[in-house]
């Protein structure tokens, strides 16, 4: 596995390494050529890197163009004395907070309930090595959806997500509500406050009404706290058993982006952020994953947060939060300033 990334690298063609939540194999997709090729429709077998912006296109490594590998990893340990410092500034904490008021006051006038902000912090590290980063990622985060993903002609990033947007086994789809944010202080026993718990219903209802048309029967668990690397979430799990003529072009139309990462109503709230947020998102708060990998059309998809994207020398950090007419715009930084630290722990 290391040498085909050490290949694939050098000679610059596109691959993708990862490993499921709980799970220490790492698997490799490396394509055989350098051609970008873009997702046409969700029959089609593969990787998929998909932007949040989904007017845009979806990048994808296909399986039959490409050499697949597995292999079993052995977890290492670390030490957290390495976590980088904040690294903002004065002025982007202005920019990030008045964005913010302007975000309340939208959500005020009525029409939109929820508007996800973020923003994009660089670092200039002295030496970037990929490999070293998506190995250390991989033992550091062993919970999360760990991924190394790169294309001559898109660029590398890398993650460690919590967040599934989707697993799909025959007609068996699983899913998940997640929202609210604190910092893990040694115990998943917290108190939760009206605003996270109320944004946390947000996304459950958002997402039990899209996919009520193509199911069947819906089961969810109740909301319970999940930790994520440094940090604390709501969580709730979703099962539904699919109608035999479900359309999944239709289910990732209608859940992309989740309010997780965008807002409600999600074509108001997509329409602000394009319009206000002053940056390109470009493949933070998309998804990826697998499609189609096996004889039972098996996909799972993942939204990609917590993760950076490498530019020549520059570190790009992506992070973000929900906003509502409650919140408060020093503390919804301070959140994100936290949300860093799960990459930033890597340098």
């Amino acid at each position: 596995m290391l040498k085909n990334l050490h290949i694939s690298i050098a000679e610059k063609r596109p691959f993708v390494v990862y490993a499921k939540p709980n799970s220490n194999i790492v698997k490799g997709i490396f394509q055989k050529d350098d051609t970008l090729h873009y997702l046409d429709n969700y029959s089609q077998e593969g990787f998929a890197l998909a932007p949040f912006d989904s007017s845009n296109k979806t990048v994808f490594i296909p399986l039959d163009q490409s050499k697949v590998f597995h292999q079993t990893w052995n977890y290492n340990t670390f030490s957290e004395d390495s976590i980088l410092t904040t690294a903002y500034s004065n002025a982007e904490k202005n920019h990030f907070e008045k964005l913010v008021e302007n975000m309340i006051s939208e959500i005020r006038k009525g029409a939109i309930s929820k508007i996800v902000a973020s923003r994009k912090e660089s670092y200039n590290p002295n030496k970037i090595e990929t490999v070293p980063l998506f190995q250390k990622m991989f033992s550091k985060y062993p919970t999360a959806f760990r991924y190394l993903f790169y294309h001559p002609k898109i660029g590398t990033w890398l993650g460690a997500t919590p967040e599934k947007l989707l697993s799909l086994n025959n007609n068996l789809l699983q899913t998940m509500a997640y929202a609210g944010t604190q910092k893990f202080e040694g115990t998943t026993n917290v108190v939760w406050g009206e605003k996270e718990k109320q944004e946390q219903q947000f996304v459950t209802d958002f997402i039990v009404e899209n996919l009520k048309p193509e199911t069947s029967t819906i089961e969810l668990s109740k909301p319970f706290t999940s930790q994520a690397g440094t940090l604390l979430h709501i969580r709730t799990d979703i099962t539904a058993q699919l109608k035999n003529d479900f359309s999944l072009d239709k289910i990732i139309e209608k859940l992309h982006p989740t309010p997780a990462v965008c807002g409600l109503p999600k074509d108001l709230s997509k329409e602000y952020i394009l319009a206000n947020e002053g940056y390109d998102r470009k493949f933070y708060s998309g998804f990826l994953g697998e499609l189609n990998v096996d004889e039972n059309k098996t996909s799972e998809l993942y939204v990609n947060l917590r993760c950076m994207e490498i530019q020549d020398d520059t570190v790009n950090f992506y992070i973000g939060c929900g906003i509502t007419k409650d919140s408060i715009p020093e503390k919804e930084f301070l959140e994100t300033v936290n949300k860093a630290v799960t990459m930033k722990s890597l340098f």
